[in-house]
């Protein structure tokens, strides 16, 4: 049976707070900050992040020297304490601390009733609004002992606090910590840390806080971490400048959460962060590897454990279309892009082989199309005669008359040459050769159409002087949906690193962008014809052909594909993930049958992927073997294939 608890899948549940405040009103503070507890607690938090200083207050001046501010925050840190035995979360937040007879700007980390450790701010900002060294002195070298709220505790800047029941680290440091040229959660990351926390009293000012969410977003993608990021609110001191209370949730370089700013009342961000994705990514990345026993010299590990939680819907959004962006606006970025690198693929190809013409199948479907499109914008780039693109059309025992007109129109306006040759008698003589008989419809039936229209490609491109343009895409390279030796091979591969549910959306981006109204109208029939091989015959001129009926929906062989070779997750946990992002599309049995069938698919059609041809990477998955996937065709599915064999549905 499966479990439907974020933490059994990697999941940690994170929140960020600024909770509103008074300046140097200690137990004001206090009492915001625990009924921002008890309101995070109640939403499965399992670790929270309070601003910098947030028990006394940023903007406290020259009372951090007060006594009274001193003891009464060491007094309500006890209180905290105490408080916090009645919930199941960490809890970090900012306080002054005394010690050696100096004042440290420092973060606390206690749970359940233990203070974990305590860090020291180690660049204290002293320049502009900022006079911080006027009250605080940077971090000691040396982590120390002290005795703090009747507790021994660890205190130093080379503290690694670990959940160990959740085999997760994190690190902690503040504000201007991240503004530095060496910022202390580089070296923490390297030591192991897969979370970051800032405690923050970050200004406010015109344009500061996009600068401030792209250092967030680009440590975290840097550091291929979590990183955490909690400000000072609006109820700070306002003598000088305004806070805002700006609260950041950053993952391997995306915001997954981002907060309002400039509110008086409290601010409150909550996020799971995906420790296995940060593992899998860093088990992948050299650096991390090569100075991994460096960065861990010298640092003192704290560790505690955490029930786990009974939270069971993830707070973070699962795009369905894991190859493709939700922002219109990002998304035609994207295409633009995928366009761009498609063509200088083909375009350096032709150079290098002084060839000024190609040859390519269009069927009247998605991945021809594209490549047609391409191709015809190669040429236009290179000052190529679009003459020579050779556009050829090859019926069979299948096609229908929509596919074959989308094809064949389409090649005419674009100014191709088009040609159109039906491969039924060349098939029909190739079955009497063989003794196959023509109304055995088994897998003969299908590749001989395959192997002849390759045939008639590979022929035509010597005849020409050309190059066989392959079309195939990504999604079909993965699941093995082709024909070996036959549309498995080319002398150069367009859409080989394209997955199939990015390619409607680059065909309506490219059709955006033309004012030839007809060449719209079949660029959207194109993407509206169902998916199909077109091998088997018609019935009353219909096909009942249709490929997701037979192997999957692409939708989810793609989520599969990029869950499963991006961020290498267990199936089990690509179940999950799917069952809650398909949830009300996919049933979870069909979910489970389609993951099955990805996983025998994939590894049993290796040896395909293994002899494929070259063709560029376009996104963050390609399963070239000369780039990122070298994988033995003989490798055993088994424990994949248990892993879903074992999954019940509830």
């Amino acid at each position: 049976m499966i479990s439907k608890l974020i933490n059994d899948y990697g999941f940690i549940r994170v929140a960020c707070s600024s909770p509103e405040l008074k300046v140097s009103d200690v137990w004001f503070n206090l009492s915001k900050i625990k009924d921002n507890i008890v309101s995070l607690c109640n939403e499965k938090a399992q670790v929270i992040l309070f601003p910098e200083l947030s028990i006394t207050g940023h903007s406290c001046g020259d009372l951090f020297y007060q006594r009274l501010l001193i003891e009464e925050t060491e007094k309500a840190i006890l209180d905290l304490l105490n408080f916090s035995k009645s919930f199941q979360s960490i809890i970090i937040v900012g306080a002054p601390i005394e010690f050696q007879n100096r004042l440290f700007n420092c973060a606390l980390v206690l749970a359940n009733g233990k203070l974990l450790g305590i860090v020291p701010k180690t660049y204290l900002c002293n320049s502009g609004v900022y006079y911080e060294r006027r009250w605080f002195t940077p971090a000691l070298i040396q982590n120390n002992q002290m005795k703090y709220a009747n507790q021994e505790v660890i205190f130093g800047s080379k503290i690694l606090f670990n959940i160990s029941n959740f085999k997760t680290t994190f690190g902690i440091e503040i504000c201007e910590d991240l503004w530095a040229v060496n910022p202390p959660s580089s070296n923490l990351a390297l030591a192991g840390a897969e979370i970051i926390f800032n405690l923050s009293g970050s200004a406010e000012y015109l344009g500061h806080s996009q600068y401030r969410k792209e250092l967030v977003k680009t440590q975290s993608a840097r550091l291929i971490s979590a990183y955490l990021y909690a400000s000072s609110g609006a109820n700070e001191s306002t003598t000088d400048f305004v806070y805002s209370g700006h609260c950041l949730i950053a993952e391997n370089g995306k915001i997954l959460k981002e907060s309002e700013r400039l509110l008086l009342d409290d601010i409150t961000l909550i996020s799971d962060i995906d420790v296995d994705l940060i593992k899998n990514q860093r088990l992948k990345n050299s650096t991390f590897g090569n100075i991994y026993n460096e960065g861990l010299h010298n640092y003192v590990i704290s560790s505690t454990s955490l029930l786990e939680s009974d939270a069971i819907d993830l707070k973070r959004k699962i795009n369905k279309n894991a190859f493709v962006s939700s922002s219109k606006v990002q998304l035609d970025e994207d295409c633009s892009e995928v366009f761009t690198l498609q063509t200088l693929g083909l375009a350096k190809r032709l150079k290098h082989t002084n060839c000024e013409k190609v040859v390519l199948g269009v069927s009247g479907g998605l991945d021809s199309t594209l490549a047609l499109l391409v191709a015809i914008n190669t040429f236009e780039i290179l000052s190529l005669d679009i003459t020579n693109i050779f556009a050829v059309n090859m019926p069979g025992f299948g096609s229908t008359g929509r596919t074959k007109s989308n094809a064949l129109n389409l090649s005419e306006i674009l100014g191709v040459t088009t040609k159109e040759i039906s491969i039924n008698q060349a098939v029909l003589q190739h079955f009497e050769d063989i003794d196959h008989n023509p109304e055995d419809y088994s897998i003969v039936y299908e590749n001989s159409q395959a192997r002849e229209r390759t045939q008639i490609l590979m022929d035509i491109a010597n005849q020409v002087g050309g190059i066989v343009i392959g079309t195939g895409d990504l999604s079909e390279l993965a699941l093995g949906w082709c024909t070996f030796n036959a549309d498995q091979v080319s002398m150069y591969n367009l859409n080989s690193g394209v997955p199939k549910t990015l390619i409607k959306p680059l065909l309506d981006w490219y059709s955006e962008s033309t004012d030839d109204l007809e060449i719209r109208s079949i660029l959207k029939d194109v993407c509206n014809t169902p998916i199909s091989p077109e091998l088997l015959p018609l019935d009353n001129g219909q096909n009942l052909q249709i490929t997701e009926e037979k192997i999957g929906p692409y939708i989810l062989h793609d989520f599969f594909l990029y869950y499963i070779l991006r961020h290498s997750f267990t199936p089990k946990k690509v179940f999950y993930l799917s069952v809650i992002t398909f949830k009300g599309v996919y049933s979870e049995l069909e979910i489970l049958k389609w993951l099955k069938v990805f996983i025998i698919r994939f590894f049993n059609n290796q040896f395909k992927r293994n002899l494929m041809p070259d063709g560029v990477k376009i996104g963050s998955v390609a399963l070239s073997p000369r780039g990122d996937w070298r994988m033995p065709s003989d490798a055993s599915k088994d424990l994949w294939l248990k892993e879903v064999e074992d999954i019940s549905i509830y």
